[in-house]
């Protein structure tokens, strides 16, 4: 060991010994966590540094959200863990129900979600079904055109006699049992009308002159007497509608050849996409909802003793201000402003 080494170590251990006799003294009650003076240690040698006695770690808590105090659960000189709850502001009730509100909406939007997942998967899985139906279609609007087709020509053509006359003979038929059920009801016309008799008569008479006028109409067609301009132009815009249908049947079956319809599967994919957005806002409201509510909490940020408590149940408190330190004394350190690793080494 050189000359100018030894002053050195000596400064190093009676800094040293001052920081066991401050540890010694620590302990029972709660300890101040502000920085302990160290007194002036001055060796033979020419160095003289002046250090402070601080623990390992200490901390001042304050709450972020203003409130009524509810809840002190420590005092001071009380040992605590990182995590433990030190006290509660109120209100929580609003927070909690904010909370059960906010994990509906987040079930609901995944269910959402999971329906339009379904629904766009269907799409695939039904496209042999609806193909299937496309052709029923193509069927169906094939007949009610040939059907129309049929009517227009009917209408725009000269009747052939043989329906003239078969039409004729309809309406002979048809008015002589017309005249018959006319003078069945005629007997009982004066009668109560909830006369049994009477009702059988006049329904038997109701359904004769709507069989005449039907073959009267039919007759009138065929001879053009009545509504030829108007039964045509109708006819040819229900065949003018066949057309269309029939056009749009075969269309959509060419698209289903290729896949699902094409606008079906975008709006499937965009119910998709908005609900997986919704699941999104709807997780946020919750973890703000649920943070709200951690906020009437003052949690303990380290482990160690409370030093001072500044809380009194039932005031306000505004967010920032300092109520309670924790301090940490498993370790003190000596920290000094005028000594350098330079001269201690």
């Amino acid at each position: 060991m050189t000359t100018n080494q030894f002053p050195k170590l000596a400064l190093l251990l009676v800094i040293f010994g001052l920081a066991l006799v401050a540890c010694g003294r620590v302990g029972g009650a709660a300890a101040d966590a502000s920085a302990t003076e160290v007194p002036i240690a001055v060796a033979d040698t020419q160095i003289v540094a002046e250090g402070r006695l601080v623990p390992r770690e200490s901390v001042e808590l304050s709450f972020v959200a203003s409130g009524q105090v509810t809840e002190v659960l420590v005092k001071e000189g009380d040992q605590v863990k990182a995590g433990d709850v030190l006290a509660r502001l109120g209100n929580r009730e609003q927070m909690e129900a904010n909370i059960a509100a906010a994990q509906l909406d987040v079930l609901a939007a995944k269910q959402e979600s999971l329906d339009a997942q379904q629904a766009r998967v269907a799409l695939d899985d039904n496209l042999p079904q609806a193909q299937t139906q496309a052709l029923e279609a193509i069927t169906s609007a094939r007949d009610a055109l040939h059907g129309a087709e049929r009517r227009l020509n009917s209408l725009s053509s000269p009747a052939d006699q043989a329906d003239i006359d078969s039409a004729t003979a309809s309406m002979v038929l048809a008015r002589d049992v017309l005249d018959k059920a006319k003078d069945d009801f005629e007997p009982y016309a004066n009668k109560p009308e909830d006369n049994l008799v009477r009702a059988v008569f006049l329904n038997r008479l109701a359904e004769a002159q709507r069989a005449y006028d039907d073959t009267v109409r039919r007759l009138n067609r065929l001879d053009g007497v009545i509504g030829s301009d108007f039964d045509i132009s109708q006819a040819q815009a229900e065949m003018e509608i066949a057309q269309a249908r029939l056009e749009q049947a075969q269309k959509d079956f060419k698209t289903l050849q290729t896949g699902p319809d094409p606008e079906a599967v975008a709006l499937a994919e965009s119910r998709v996409k908005t609900s997986e957005g919704r699941i999104q806002s709807a997780e946020a409201a919750l973890a703000a909802a649920e943070a709200a509510l951690a906020d009437l909490d003052l949690v303990a940020t380290i482990a160690g003793t409370v030093v001072n408590l500044d809380l009194i149940l039932g005031e306000q408190v505004t967010p920032g201000t300092l109520v309670v330190q924790l301090a940490d004394f498993s370790q003190w350190y000596v920290e000094t402003d005028n000594l350098t690793e330079i001269d201690v080494v």
